[in-house]
């Protein structure tokens, strides 16, 4: 699992328990599971008395580190020995690991993906008014020679604001095996989304 060099020194920091200690370690995790889950903008969840005392720059770089990192880590639903060994690149103890992976599988895990599924973010997701595609046929490229390759070009058209009747066109390129790819994941949506509806 690949993290950029803010991500990493930011979980690096966490990592520390020079910087963190075991308590505030902890209750850092909480905060940003908790910050996700509340309304975009609300700097409350960082208002926890345990960090206070904190460096407040080296709490909001571990935050947005942590809060992108498990994102990432719920979008790719990564197991424990790729968190695991992620961690472990990072400094993390194998105490801290475990504490991290706990947090990540809790029952408030399932609650967590869904919620970020349905409402990405804190914001309502565009919905889909129309579908169109184009089958192109790639003959060569710049870097290579001949590339002999059929791909679909498609553009999603979808309502992003119903009172403002506003609509945007979401346009990617996609091989063969990436649409069929998309596909099969689209329909594990549909089925999560259908269980979820039943509980």
């Amino acid at each position: 699992m690949e993290s950029s060099e803010s991500v990493q020194r930011g979980l690096k920091l966490l990592a520390d328990p020079c910087v963190f200690e075991p308590r505030s370690f902890s209750v850092m995790l909480d905060v940003c599971f908790r910050s996700v889950l509340v309304a975009p903008g609300d700097a409350s969840v960082l208002d926890h008395p345990e960090l206070k005392n904190l460096d407040q720059i080296l709490v909001k770089q571990s935050h947005t580190a942590v809060v992108t990192f498990v994102l990432e880590c719920v979008k790719l639903n990564t197991d424990k020995s790729t968190l695991s060994s992620c961690l472990e690149e990072l400094s993390f103890s194998a105490e801290r690991i475990e504490i991290f992976h706990n947090k990540l599988v809790s029952p408030v895990h399932a609650l967590f993906c869904n919620i970020i599924c349905l409402f990405s973010l804190g914001r309502r997701l565009p919905e889909i008014n129309d579908v169109s595609w184009r089958l192109q046929y790639q003959i060569k490229s710049a870097q290579v020679d001949k590339v002999d390759e059929p791909f679909y070009l498609i553009t999603l058209n979808t309502e992003v604001n119903k009172e403002a009747e506003s609509s945007e066109d979401v346009n990617f390129s996609c091989t063969v095996e990436q649409l069929q790819d998309l596909v099969g994941k689209l329909k594990d949506a549909a089925k999560s989304l259908e269980r979820a509806g039943q509980m």
